[in-house]
């Protein structure tokens, strides 16, 4: 076998932080296999299809407007309320939809797993990968409806920031896929922790300044929980960069950005020590 080629060898376990980057991309293409699955059984046998993708934000927004915004009076800082609800909820859903669908990595693909092999963190990044249709579609429809606005003489404006908007989208990323598989090694054990997770995630939207401006909250302990909060920042440098309103802080950026790299290695180390066995818990 001097002149042969084997095509799998087996070697100890790597430590637990290991991502085989070689080996995830040589699967490039089951990738694209699951990210085509992903989008194509998602609107399967519906009516409207795709068309969810701009009717969600489109009626959160207005659903935003009447509660919040006519009802509760809450300020927008003099920004048009569907622009800025517009900002955070396409922001907000984009992360929100990469933690929720890949926190059930094992569950959901276990009868897939105890079949054959592929690295198991093929499933998560193809969920995040596909979800940047999604948000490509409904970044889309901001832009229309920035464009209606800004011909219209509201007082918005784009700055040089705009350029740090894939920074950002990659950080919405890695904070949605750090939290969805770490639920999901956790989960795999614990069922009900499921329930408890989906609880969370449903206050922390309110924990963001999605619905209201940072402006709004004073100084004191419950600002301080906010911005400890790491896609506080995130949401309002992309308000910032669209709007020309908002805060914007390089030192709550690189709290964000370090909060997500020290995430994902913490979740992929709890990820792969799940992986080894998790067959005999599922």
């Amino acid at each position: 076998m001097e002149s042969g080629h084997w095509t799998m060898k087996i070697k100890p376990h790597e430590r637990l932080w290991h991502i085989d980057l070689g080996e995830i991309w040589r699967y490039r293409d089951l990738i694209a296999l699951f990210v085509r699955r992903n989008i194509v059984v998602e609107y399967k046998q519906t009516i409207l299809g795709p068309l969810w993708y701009l009717i969600q934000p489109i009626l959160t927004v207005v659903m935003n407007m009447v509660v919040f915004g006519g009802i509760a009076k809450m300020s927008t800082d003099g920004m048009p309320q569907a622009l800025f609800y517009m900002a955070g909820n396409i922001c907000w859903f984009y992360f929100a939809d990469c933690l929720n669908q890949s926190s059930t990595t094992f569950t959901k693909n276990q009868d897939m797993f105890g079949k054959v092999y592929f690295p198991r963190l093929v499933v998560p990044i193809s969920i995040v990968i596909s979800n940047l249709l999604r948000f490509a579609i409904q970044a889309g429809l901001f832009a229309v409806l920035y464009l209606y606005f800004l011909l219209n003489g509201a007082a918005i404006s784009i700055n040089g920031t705009i350029l740090l908007t894939p920074l950002l989208v990659i950080m919405l990323a890695g904070l949605g896929l750090g939290f969805g598989i770490l639920i999901s090694s956790l989960t795999t054990k614990y069922r009900d922790l499921a329930i408890l997770f989906t609880f969370l995630v449903q206050l922390w939207m309110y924990a963001t300044p999605i619905v209201y401006p940072l402006s709004m909250v004073e100084e004191g302990p419950l600002r301080t929980l906010i911005m400890a909060n790491p896609i506080t920042s995130i949401i309002e440098a992309f308000r910032y960069a669209t709007l020309g309103q908002g805060y914007f802080s390089w030192l709550a950026l690189g709290y964000s950005f370090l909060f997500m790299s020290v995430l994902l290695i913490f979740s992929v180390a709890i990820f792969n020590k799940v992986q080894r066995n998790f067959m005999d818990t599922v």
